[in-house]
């Protein structure tokens, strides 16, 4: 790949050791998410990160936050107040 042109090169789930290996041979960046700390730079998916799913939580993934029910409840008022007209109000639109 880096031969070919790549400017980087992203590992999922690969094994730690493995993607180590990977890195340490190349020099283009290797971007881990999911292969372990021995790569140049990590991805996490901001909705994991957030904990803005429940249903599902891969074992790579660190949970920094659990903002699902905020979230929820947000787009509900939003959506609510929408419906009963009391957003958008003055103060939320553009005037001249």
């Amino acid at each position: 790949m880096q031969k070919a042109g790549a400017l980087a090169l992203v590992l999922e789930l690969v094994p730690a050791p493995l993607a180590t290996r990977i890195a340490k041979q190349l020099e283009i960046p290797v971007i881990g998410i999911g292969a372990g700390p021995g790569c140049d730079g990590q991805v996490l998916v901001l909705h994991d990160l957030l904990g803005l799913t429940e249903s599902f939580q891969a074992r790579f993934v660190k949970r920094y936050a659990t903002l699902s029910d905020e979230v929820r409840s947000a787009v509900r008022q939003y959506a609510a107040e929408v419906r009963d007209g009391s957003f958008p109000a003055a103060e939320h639109s553009f005037a001249e």
